[in-house]
């Protein structure tokens, strides 16, 4: 099969191609990527879909989402496991329809995300690409550990001997990440102790695997860098010199700018207070989504010139927040300074690299898999054009098309 558009978008952050067709071999494969006249006269066996005014991109990742969340939800006493299961089943299966083919669950349930994937590898149902770090690692009283008792996203641990063990706990359980949550919103009360995150930065590595953390505010970002957690989350007040020291140590930044801002946005009054309809999470915490969505706004560009590395994530667990929306993440990060093309790699191949799939899946490349997002118009010059998806592809076979009739 061939695939054609106007537009090819490779998710390298640099190259874009016009006129250019993509075959796809009989494995699921990016055989190659041509000129289309040559492609098609190379191989007249092949069925050309051509989408004419079109962009063709690398499937979008999410690297910071929770298909199971539900504590948000109005009628969250009402869900059980079986519920929780379905919810997760949903949100998974949106994620597709927005281009989304590989996510990185940041906590769910106990074996949620393990057994959800496997159900996706037995064909029984048609998801993204999961990687998950099963549950987050809290302190006692800690970001987490409030709301562990109405969902099992989090679990306990004190102290530098029991978390190490609960980090074999978690990969034992079949954790690709672990995450450890060290801030709430309040700007300068870091959670875990240094040695606690050295610890657990420690352990991981030790066991070959990567760690994320939940480090929203105050010390507990330098704290987080300091120990060198793999990816930082959030990080919303993040400095330009904390960006230089995650630069230096190889460390990346998930902002996730789209979790506190589209909230801000979405329910500010004329006078940039909360509106009615603001829901009681962000009502509370009205000062910080404000400051939040302002600092972001000031920062990125600044912090994205420094080098450092940076991917796409959206955290969207508020009711009635849209499924996986990487493609509103990234135009805020155009919105803020960026290019489309840059903006593309950063919710592409950069999740691949950290997910350490970037042979199989994050650009327009032969020889990985066709995970291809179609949308219509010329996403390198429109970076909303991400949000009109014409069809969504996995090692080469369609997971997700519009209803209306195409070719």
């Amino acid at each position: 099969m061939i695939l054609t558009a106007k537009t090819i978008v490779t998710g390298d952050g640099e190259t874009v191609l016009r006129g250019h067709a993509v075959r796809i071999d009989a494995t699921g494969k990016i055989a190659e990527v041509s000129p289309r006249q040559a492609l098609a006269a190379a191989h007249p066996e092949e069925q050309i879909l051509d989408f004419g005014d079109a962009t063709i991109l690398p499937g979008l990742i999410d690297m910071h989402i929770h298909l199971g969340s539900y504590i948000h939800y109005p009628d969250a006493l009402r869900f059980n496991d079986h519920l929780i299961a379905y919810k997760a089943l949903y949100a998974a299966q949106s994620a597709l329809t927005v281009g989304v083919t590989t996510v990185r669950d940041m906590s769910s349930d106990h074996l949620l995300c393990e057994k959800l994937r496997y159900a996706g590898q037995k064909g029984y149902v048609t998801i993204p690409r999961i990687f998950h770090c099963d549950r987050g690692l809290t302190m006692t009283g800690g970001h987490g550990d409030q709301i562990t008792n109405l969902k099992n996203e989090c679990e306990v641990a004190d102290g530098v001997d029991e978390i190490r063990k609960v980090i074999r706990k978690q990969l034992r359980a079949g954790a690709d990440w672990i995450k450890l949550m060290s801030s709430h919103r309040v700007m300068t009360r870091p959670e875990y102790t240094q040695e606690e995150l050295n610890a657990a930065v420690e352990e991981t590595h030790r066991l070959e695997r990567k760690c994320a953390i939940h480090a929203g505010v105050g010390p507990s970002v330098g704290m987080a860098i300091e120990a060198g957690f793999d990816t930082i989350e959030h990080a919303t007040y993040l400095t330009l010199e904390q960006a230089a020291e995650m630069k230096r140590k190889g460390l990346a930044w998930i902002p996730t700018i789209i979790t506190y801002t589209d909230a801000y946005d979405r329910y500010k009054d004329a006078d940039g207070n909360p509106g009615p309809d603001a829901p009681l999470p962000v009502r509370s915490f009205w000062s910080f989504f404000k400051s939040a969505a302002e600092s972001y706004k000031t920062n990125f560009k600044a912090i994205y010139d420094l080098g450092v590395t940076i991917a796409a994530g959206t955290d969207m667990v508020l009711f009635g927040a849209p499924p996986a929306p990487v493609a509103k993440e990234l135009a805020f990060m155009v919105d803020y300074g960026i290019s489309p093309v840059q903006a593309i790699r950063l919710g592409t191949h950069n999740g691949a690299k950290l997910l350490d799939i970037e042979n199989s899946v994050g650009l327009v490349k032969a020889g990985l898999n066709a995970d291809l997002l179609v949308c219509d118009g010329d996403a390198s010059a429109d970076i909303r054009s991400l949000q009109r998806v014409r069809r969504v592809l996995m090692s080469g076979k369609t997971v997700y098309r519009p209803e209306a009739p195409e070719c």
